[in-house]
């Protein structure tokens, strides 16, 4: 018998995007190395690949995030 019960990282209530199944969740289905979330409403969840595009592109242009000055990045 085991000493602790596993259990999932999520809550009822919470909606998440199941990158394996490529659907909405609401609370703990997939583990949490296979989805995006929590984000507060199912619609939310739904739009969860376009934020994570638009997250990329922001990270991608950032001057911060890079060594070379805005501009003289190789685009290779």
């Amino acid at each position: 018998m085991a000493l602790f019960k596993r259990r999932a990282a999520g809550k009822p209530g919470e909606w998440y995007y199941c990158l394996v199944h490529q659907k909405v969740e609401e609370g703990p289905e997939c583990p949490a190395k296979d989805r995006f979330g929590p984000y507060a409403t199912r619609e939310e969840a739904g739009h969860a690949m376009d934020i994570a595009q638009e997250r990329n592109e922001e990270w991608e242009t950032d001057p911060r995030w890079h060594d070379a000055p805005a501009g003289e990045r190789d685009e290779g």
